[in-house]
């Protein structure tokens, strides 16, 4: 005998599942199915291999000719370690697929398998450490892309399914809602916005698809929390706007430029609202305002409390970051300010990142590829902010790959003060089994970890 609440429960499923567009959403047997939608949107996701140097290669003594020969070790090490992750296809025509920065981190050599098997080698168009987002590029042949959904619209309890290759044994395909949305905090260096979700996300599921029931792509499943690196339920994607809108930068020039405001800003909480005389915790107060910023220039104020950017609510200040972090440079915003207990509108146009005089700079061996200077009498930094400035950083380098900007200014290592360039050496010769570098770019304080 079936079950009434099974047969209800089937049948509210069928007409979500109808609703959603999907005609073919029953079964042979008359039960509701996710075939359909899985056997629509599952060629556009890959596996991706990738081949990365060993660690020792790291290690500048290893780069060291006299050091080899010495120890009598062979010109290069010829061990290669392997890791694999999940990736998207988003563009059809031009082969781009999108994944994580942290599944090609380091990597000599892509591989891209396809749901029918095709390999391919793939190009490292871009990446960007800041959102977790990279674009590698394959041969545009007989390709099946997901379309873009608008991961604004999503609600929390929206049905979403998690397509990826868990634990390298293959595409698997899970199902689940949307148990949160607006995550923050899981990583102090990454502008974030996450989607939360319990559909189960495990290790190599990384770079995969988040999918709604329309089929399209709303999310790149990129992070889990659980006691011992499996899914207890916990999983978080990169919100399919923020992904796409990082992808045009990298596509257009390789890397992500963000751009500055000039404001530095706090969470509301109780006793702030009381000093600010609000009610309301909702919003971000600006704490200060940067001189001949942009931000000064629109008119924005110290204690003023923004509400809302381009129409979008506010509520929390790592929200407002990760939102300015993707506007284009030139771009004109609008802000809801709140100000005297008065609401008014303030347009204000993001401005490139100033970069100050800083010369050739002296090499860093513990990071090859990077140069640094002193901040130097007659900048507009002098006396402003302490630390040393990274003058430039070679692609492809130890310290690119690391996610070192030229215009970063370095004012610690491993909570270490760093106000020139002896404090800045002296800081990286205390330990070689890695770094955090605290450092600031634009409007951002960033933590960097390198191992």
């Amino acid at each position: 005998m079936k079950s009434p609440v099974l047969a209800l429960a089937r049948r509210l499923l069928l007409l979500v599942l109808l609703g959603a567009g999907f005609a073919h959403a029953a079964a042979p047997g008359g039960l509701p199915t996710l075939a359909p939608l899985v056997n629509q949107v599952t060629p556009a996701v890959v596996n991706i291999s990738v081949v990365t140097r060993a660690p020792m290669e790291d290690n500048p003594l290893f780069r060291d000719p006299f050091f080899r020969r010495f120890f009598n070790l062979p010109d290069r090490s010829q061990r290669k370690e392997q890791a694999s992750g999940s990736g998207v296809i988003v563009d059809a025509a031009r082969g781009y697929v999108l994944t994580n920065y942290h599944v090609i981190k380091d990597a000599e050599q892509v591989l891209v398998t396809l749901k029918d098997r095709r390999q391919f080698q793939a190009k490292v168009v871009g990446s960007d450490p800041g959102t977790d987002v990279a674009v590698v590029q394959i041969e545009p042949r007989g390709l099946t892309a997901l379309r873009f959904g608008d991961s604004d619209q999503l609600n929390v309890g929206d049905y979403v399914i998690a397509i990826g290759n868990p634990f390298g044994i293959g595409q698997t395909v899970t199902s689940g809602i949307v148990s949160a949305l607006g995550r923050s905090g899981l990583s102090p260096e990454g502008y974030e916005d996450f989607i939360q979700t319990d559909a189960s996300i495990n290790p190599g599921n990384s770079g995969g698809a988040l999918v709604n029931l329309r089929g399209e792509l709303i999310g790149i499943n990129t992070a889990i929390i659980g006691p011992a690196g499996g899914n207890v339920g916990i999983g978080f994607a990169v919100p399919s706007n923020m992904t796409r809108t990082v992808m045009n930068q990298i596509v257009k020039y390789g890397e992500v430029r963000r751009g500055r405001l000039g404001i530095e800003m706090i969470d509301l909480n109780p006793e702030i609202a009381k000093r600010l005389g609000v009610t309301s915790l909702e919003g971000v107060a600006i704490a200060t305002v940067q001189p001949g910023s942009p931000a000064e220039k629109a008119g924005l104020r110290d204690r003023d409390i923004v509400t809302a950017m381009n129409g979008r609510a506010i509520h929390t200040a790592a929200e407002l970051r990760a939102r300015l972090a993707l506007t284009a440079i030139g771009e004109e915003l609008e802000l809801r300010v709140l100000r005297g207990g008065e609401t008014r509108s303030v347009r204000v146009r993001i401005a490139a990142v100033q970069q100050p005089s800083t010369g050739d700079g002296q090499g860093v061996p513990q990071l090859p590829g990077m140069r640094v200077v002193e901040i130097e009498r007659g900048s507009p930094l002098y006396e402003r902010i302490q630390g040393v400035i990274v003058s430039s950083v070679e692609e492809a380098s130890r310290a690119w790959q690391a996610g070192l900007r030229t215009g970063d200014i370095i004012y610690a290592v491993n909570r270490r003060r760093v106000r020139t360039l002896a404090d800045f050496h002296a800081a990286l010769r205390t330990t070689d089994r890695g770094y955090t570098v605290s450092l600031v770019r634009g409007d951002f304080n960033l933590s960097i970890v390198i191992r």
